[in-house]
């Protein structure tokens, strides 16, 4: 049998993982330090005991592939993980989803204190002195929101104030939340609803509003919804993304552009960060569907996105037409 994994994930220290193993007799506590993975060094705890690993390749996904999941597909217990701030639960669970481990549960810790601005900023991790490689441009926005988006429970140092509490209840609307200083672990992984991700996903056509997130604005915190049946014109969408890169927590959708018309793009930013992606052919109708949760004004963003739709002429002429396509090479990180 494979392990049983409990993954504890965040951006700011506390000894969650900590309370997860004590509240599991005979469970295994699993610690990674990445701060030193630049230079292909990681050091990883089991129960206490040190091991230092040296890594041909300093980066986050051969740290993943040679240790993480090799060390728990030859474990046969229930493993509570404490991943390093720098790690996204999601590429983790995405490492183990090609193997017989099972992810119980992902909890985040959120620090109330500073998450907000932590995820609407633009600071990279290399600016904190937190970058897992010379070539990591992950922004702290980008790893604080996934952190938060993908967990099943949050833990919350301290009680978040009526914004924060808003857009936490947006961005992951179905994790049962408790605060560290009274914190129950058996009460908190039972109050996991049975529709949890668990580590799973989604082929990128699913729903966007994951858990029927409330769509009504509240303490400055507003949802848009964007649809539009006609694609958009790539230029103008690729400036119509600045508005997208300010003030947002959150924006995740699909995307059509008229220069590429059986694509289906993925854009999803946070904060000061971006990432464009490549689903490939539309299994369905075309169109755009984008998510956005914001603390700014929603109609700017509206108008900015509908503006960048492409005009009658340009739709009837596309097939004439030659689009300069900023999103043609897509890639993960978007250069804007």
């Amino acid at each position: 049998m494979a392990a049983r994994v409990v993954l504890v994930a965040g951006f700011t220290q506390h000894d969650v993982a900590d309370e997860v193993w004590r509240a599991s007799p005979d469970s295994v506590l699993v610690r990674h330090d990445l701060s030193r993975l630049a230079d292909g060094v990681v050091r990883r705890w089991v129960d206490g005991r040190l091991t230092v690993l040296e890594l041909a390749h300093g980066c986050v996904s051969c740290t993943l592939r040679l240790d993480l999941v090799p060390l728990l597909e030859g474990l046969d217990a229930r493993v509570v993980v404490h991943l390093d701030p720098a790690l996204e639960p999601e590429a983790v669970c995405f490492a183990l989803s090609a193997t017989e481990v099972e992810v119980e549960a992902v909890l985040t810790v959120v620090d109330p204190a500073r998450w907000l601005a932590d995820a609407t900023g633009g600071d990279t991790l290399a600016e904190r002195g937190m970058g897992a490689a010379a070539e990591d441009e992950r922004t702290v926005a980008q790893v604080v929101v996934g952190q938060a988006e993908f967990a099943d429970a949050l833990v919350l140092t301290a009680a978040p104030d009526p914004a924060t509490a808003a857009v936490l209840e947006r961005l992951n609307p179905l994790a049962p939340r408790q605060q560290l200083d009274g914190i129950d672990v058996p009460a908190l992984l039972a109050a996991i609803p049975a529709t949890a991700r668990r580590g799973g996903f989604d082929d990128g056509f699913g729903s966007l509003l994951y858990g029927a997130p409330p769509l009504h604005a509240a303490h400055g915190v507003s949802v848009v919804c964007f649809s539009e049946a006609r694609p958009f014109h790539p230029m103008r969408l690729h400036k119509a993304v600045d508005v997208l890169l300010d003030g947002v927590v959150r924006t995740r959708g699909r995307v059509w552009v008229v220069s590429q018309p059986d694509e289906a793009l993925w854009l999803e930013s946070a904060g000061g960060g971006l990432r464009v992606g490549n689903l490939g052919a539309w299994p369905r109708d075309r169109g755009q569907e984008l998510v956005v949760i914001t603390t700014k004004d929603p109609v700017r963003i509206t108008a900015a996105l509908t503006a960048a739709v492409v005009t009658d002429e340009e739709l009837a002429l596309a097939d004439e037409l030659d689009f300069v396509d900023p999103f043609g090479e897509w890639h993960e990180e978007a250069e804007l």
